[in-house]
């Protein structure tokens, strides 16, 4: 176990998630999963993840590009976009009956026969054709049975998502996983794949911020959660670096060596969701302050504001920045944390980093 890496170094390893990549491709290949989110605060998290990642990247390129991509809907830790390799991980995925399919038992099927007649369906063209049912939905509520009974099959791997209308997902036949099902990957090799893909692409983390997202991951694997964990425990003694830093232990892919990151430059504001501050635990580790997303908190005890966004100069998580557009032009708050300064080199940074958003928001810079 190496004992000479600092918090620097891992906060610089940490940034070099943000690489930029010259096509959307090569960033959906080299990241291997983007979290999806609805939110518009100022644009959906996987627009915020990829603009900073990609060159020229605009606000809705993922949605208006989607069906010329290798990428695919699904979910591992979270629901988000993958290339179909990284899908194939997942499937076949063997499920246990669904809440819809006990409260509708033979909805499925009608919208399975439905799906294969006609190809493509949007959920209103489900709910037109078999017409309007309610089910429960995950938070207690109720919701449209037939749109549950299309998710349900989506899960399963026998529909996709086609495309999007209006932020709406239209679903196809998901003839790309018949040959997986067919001639499904190994466990094993499944199994470790997931593992790395996770530790690539969130590393270097701490050891327990690891086994939080292979928990996490049993949604996309639901019959295979123990093995998951028995292949993370492998990963960690056998395959994975590790070094104790400041009293917790950080682990990462040997080819993403902590100590080789260079020094990054410049400020970047990023998505809640982005790999660089999704875990909590390093976030307040590296960077000693805690960042809050409280876009579900009650407005008069938010302390940050609806959707803070994490603002970095160089390695350092410096503060947030609430965005919006308003008249055409898009305005910011600007939080600092604890300890940290205002100086003219921060705020040169905010403005081109501003001008950067102004430009993926197609307003003028």
């Amino acid at each position: 176990m190496t004992r000479d890496l600092t918090p620097a170094a891992l906060r610089a390893a940490a940034r070099r998630t943000l690489e930029r990549q010259a096509t959307l491709q090569a960033a959906l290949n080299h990241m291997g999963f983007v979290q999806a989110d609805p939110i518009r605060a100022p644009a959906r998290a996987q627009d915020l993840t990829l603009m900073q990642r990609v060159s020229g990247y605009r606000a809705g390129d993922l949605e208006r590009l989607y069906p010329t991509l290798d990428v695919e809907e699904d979910m591992i830790p979270n629901y988000g976009f993958m290339p179909r390799h990284v899908q194939a991980m997942l499937h076949p995925r063997e499920v246990a009956s669904t809440r819809i399919e006990r409260e509708h038992p033979e909805l499925l099927d009608e919208v399975r026969t439905l799906l294969n007649e006609r190809g493509e369906l949007h959920p209103k063209d489900v709910i037109a054709a078999l017409g309007a049912r309610t089910a429960t939905n995950y938070w207690g509520g109720q919701s449209s049975a037939t749109t549950r009974a299309l998710d349900a099959l989506h899960y399963r791997g026998e529909a996709r998502v086609t495309r999007r209308a209006g932020g709406v997902r239209v679903y196809g036949v998901a003839q790309h996983l018949h040959g997986v099902r067919a001639a499904p990957l190994p466990d094993p090799e499944r199994l470790r794949a997931v593992v790395h893909l996770l530790a690539a692409l969130y590393g270097p983390l701490p050891e327990a911020s690891l086994g939080h997202l292979i928990s996490l991951s049993g949604f996309g694997l639901p019959h295979l959660r123990s093995p998951l964990r028995a292949a993370f425990r492998h990963a960690v003694k056998e395959e994975l670096g590790a070094a104790k830093v400041s009293g917790v232990k950080y682990v990462w892919l040997p080819e993403r060596n902590p100590h080789a990151a260079p020094t990054p430059r410049g400020v970047r504001i990023v998505s809640p969701f982005d790999p660089l501050v999704w875990d909590r635990r390093r976030f307040e580790h590296l960077h000693g302050w805690a960042y809050r997303f409280e876009a579900y908190t009650p407005p008069a005890k938010r302390t940050m504001g609806y959707y803070a966004l994490p603002v970095f100069q160089a390695e350092k998580a410096v503060g947030w920045a609430n965005l919006k557009v308003e008249g055409g032009d898009l305005l910011s708050e600007i939080g600092l944390a604890p300890g940290i300064r205002e100086t003219g080199a921060l705020r040169r940074g905010i403005d081109v980093e501003l001008n950067r958003y102004r430009a993926f928001l197609g307003l003028p810079t």
